[in-house]
């Protein structure tokens, strides 16, 4: 009986310990991973800005009243690579994150995904982008506290795009796909524009709903005026 009462409890402690190490390993580990990959793919977009190897994208007068430009369309984005730079200063003003095209899962260890019938960053439509809410760096675990107003600002090299959030978090069901249309269903708009939509999931550990944000591109400048309004401190 000892045997079998010491064999059970022995059991238990192995179990209880892969537990904590699985845990461990989804808190902690695969965020230090996450952080690294994306350090490294921003790397990669800064390396090639640095070459050139960047389309030029027409842009409006610097300024938060500045009416967005309609710059040409860029060349397709390469499913799995980044191609901008996401800031929200609301999230922090340390906090940045690659955008690569596609929400594939390998894709959304990396970074940001932009959905890829979507809109383009700064094109008429709707730009849509998810992220992980946990795991894999935790991009978006502070994604409710987004608010009317608040800035999302991102750069492709040669622009800045400054997006205001004009409402969210919207709380919706993953089947509620209308919400990427080129004009948003439930965000307000009713007319075409150039809009932003982020995406995450919910609750911040599940995955049965899905938390939205919608923003307007508010303005635009080249990356040579220096940082946008929104950036700076």
């Amino acid at each position: 009986m000892r045997v079998v009462v010491r064999t059970v409890s022995e059991l238990c402690i192995t179990v209880g310990t892969l537990i904590v190490l699985f845990v461990v390993y989804v808190l902690f580990w695969t965020g230090v991973k996450a952080d690294h990959v994306m350090a490294d793919q921003i790397d990669q977009l800064e390396e090639q800005w640095a070459r050139g190897a960047v389309q030029p994208t027409p842009t409006a007068t610097p300024g938060p009243s500045a009416a967005p430009a309609a710059p040409a369309r860029p060349a397709a984005y390469e499913s799995g690579k980044p191609f901008a730079v996401m800031y929200i200063p609301r999230l922090g003003f340390t906090w940045n994150k690659p955008v690569l095209e596609g929400t594939a899962t390998g894709t959304l260890k990396k970074g940001l995904g932009h959905y890829a019938r979507t809109a383009q960053l700064g094109q008429k439509g709707n730009f849509s982008v998810a992220g992980h809410r946990r795991t894999y760096g935790d991009p978006f675990k502070d994604f409710p506290e987004l608010r009317r107003g608040d800035a999302v600002v991102l750069t492709d090299g040669t622009t800045w795009f400054t997006y205001r959030v004009d409402k969210g978090p919207y709380k919706t069901v993953p089947t509620d796909v209308e919400v990427i249309d080129p004009v948003p269903r439930n965000s307000g708009y009713t007319r075409a524009g150039r809009y932003l939509t982020l995406t995450t999931c919910d609750p911040e550990w599940g995955h049965s709903h899905r938390l939205i944000v919608w923003a307007h591109l508010d303005s635009t400048q080249p990356v040579e005026a220096g940082k946008p309004d929104a950036l700076r401190r």
